[in-house]
């Protein structure tokens, strides 16, 4: 079972430019772990040197967001969607 990971543009230059990648697991941690594997400077980017989400990273299983869930223990099955969004600041008045 392969669930799809939805890249946003802004983390796409980690990912040879992919707006999609998939992985294998029941879990959203071993999701990203094998994603980390084939894209190893993706892991900066959204994990905190202890191994936590970066605090403005939302990450949405099926559009709900994990910190609601169970965070990166959230279980994922087949059908499942993930979504990474990055949080936005900063622009003109």
């Amino acid at each position: 079972m392969a669930v799809p990971v939805r890249i946003p543009t802004p983390l796409r230059r980690f990912t040879g430019d992919r707006a999609e990648l998939s992985a294998e697991a029941a879990e959203l941690s071993s999701i990203l772990e094998r994603l980390f594997e084939q894209y190893p400077l993706l892991e900066s980017q959204l994990l905190n040197e202890d191994g936590t989400l970066r605090s403005f990273v939302n990450v949405y299983v099926n559009d709900e967001d994990i910190r609601f869930l169970d965070g990166l223990k959230t279980r994922v099955k087949d059908g499942d969607s993930i979504s990474i969004v990055p949080a936005i600041a900063g622009g003109a008045r």
